[in-house]
């Protein structure tokens, strides 16, 4: 009866050289060594082909359980859990989540492989465009990306906010803080944060957000903090084009989405918390990498931050030393400081905590508040009788007589009875140089 025997490479080159050992074209010791085994591992297979034929050189642990393998018991529990509590988890982060919550330590490929054949992951992956690859930067601050990823992170629990994202181009360590929306204020605070930990980068990669960038080149708030800080500000022309940060904003949106489902966090205060205590620490180190780059980044000690990240303007100076601020109007206060004169350019400034400061060469001024602007005082009225002698007698040129007969009549009108074509008549008296 005619049997088929399944082999793999190494057996047939095996089966190949024992039957030139059988027909004397070789010794022993020269097959062990062409075939990188020991010559007592050659007596062994020559033995058991003699035995067996040719599944003599066939492995006998195929198609059996590996010595090595982990219990059935163990797989059948590894899959229960995962059928019960993580079955949108992919392998790698299952296994992790075994390791550290379940004391099971299971390699990431058997659970692939398991899962697999128990039809509970496909593994299947969206293909993607093939874009050339660029190298990292050679030092940690050289480049700063940065992006804003707006996904519902709390499933339903919260609200959908805003992840923001800091990723250094050459470690691949992150910065991250949630923030209601992409907004001025978060980021300002955000990159505060950032330069207050670690200190101040080089350049700065983000995209054309208008926080970033305005179409009529004027500067933004976050522009201007870091032109301040001598930042230098690059515009990225397509999501690809950063795509560090991208990629890392998919991480996120998977490993960060199921870590505030394990905790049960449903605020953005409570996923900062998270996030600064807890989830920062443990992603940086899985997956940065420091080994061997040093470290440009400048040290901020001696700057004035909150000065720096704020929201900056500018304002003239009445000649009442007031400035109008949202339709409100300031009033400059006398203080040890010079006043600044009227029209003079004063710079103001809100800091982070909604605080106003106003500055004129760098010097800060005290202010108070009006809900109305002060109104100047209203004249009083001439009460000059018309026989006065005053107007009896000829005081200056005829211009000034003028000036001072309109006067008169503004505050002593008369009494108008003719048509609508017809003036009243001035009765007052006129004298004409002689």
């Amino acid at each position: 009866m005619t049997e088929t025997l399944t082999m793999s490479t190494k057996e047939r080159q095996r089966l190949q050289v024992i039957g030139r050992i059988q027909h004397s074209d070789t010794t022993v010791a020269a097959a062990a060594e062409s075939l990188h085994i020991s010559q007592r591992q050659m007596y062994r297979l020559l033995s058991r082909h003699k035995l067996d034929g040719d599944r003599g050189i066939i492995h006998r642990l195929r198609g059996k359980a590996s010595n090595n393998g982990y219990a059935t018991v163990v797989r059948d529990q590894a899959l229960k859990i995962y059928q019960e509590r993580y079955d949108d988890y992919g392998p790698t982060l299952f296994s992790e989540i075994l390791a550290k919550n379940h004391h099971m330590h299971i390699d990431s490929d058997t659970l692939r492989r398991w899962l697999k054949q128990a039809k509970l992951w496909n593994g299947a992956r969206a293909a993607r465009l093939h874009r050339q690859k660029r190298a990292r930067r050679e030092a940690i601050g050289s480049l700063l990306q940065f992006d804003g990823s707006i996904h519902d992170w709390f499933e339903g629990r919260g609200p959908v906010c805003c992840l923001l994202v800091a990723i250094d181009d050459a470690s691949g360590e992150v910065f991250l803080r949630f923030a209601a929306s992409e907004n001025t204020a978060d980021i300002l605070r955000m990159l505060q944060s950032y330069v207050e930990h670690f200190g101040i980068p080089h350049q700065f990669y983000c995209d054309h957000g208008s926080v970033y960038y305005t179409e009529h080149h004027h500067q933004t708030d976050v522009a201007r903090a870091l032109k301040g800080l001598g930042v230098e500000l690059i515009y990225a022309r397509s999501p690809q084009a950063k795509g560090r940060v991208e990629r890392s904003n998919r991480t996120h949106q998977d490993r960060l989405i199921k870590a505030l489902r394990r905790n049960n966090i449903s605020t953005i205060e409570a996923a900062n918390q998270f996030l600064e205590h807890t989830y920062i620490a443990e992603h940086n180190q899985r997956f940065a990498n420091t080994t061997g780059l040093h470290d440009i980044r400048r040290s901020a000690t001696g700057l004035d931050l909150k000065n720096i990240f704020c929201f900056e303007t500018t304002r003239h100076v009445y000649y009442d030393s007031t400035i109008t601020i949202n339709n409100t109007f300031v009033q400059l206060l006398r203080s040890n400081q010079p006043m600044p004169p009227p029209r003079t350019q004063l710079i103001v400034r809100r800091w982070l905590d909604n605080s106003l400061h106003i500055f004129w060469n760098d010097h800060e001024l005290r202010y108070e508040f009006f809900s109305n602007k002060p109104r100047p005082p209203v004249p009083r009225p001439h009460n000059v009788p018309a026989d006065h002698p005053w107007r009896q007698k000829l005081v200056g040129s005829v211009r000034a007589q003028q000036r001072l007969d309109k006067l008169f009549d503004r505050h002593h009108p008369k009494p108008y009875h003719g048509s609508k074509s017809k003036k009243p008549t001035n009765h007052s008296t006129k004298h004409s140089i002689p």
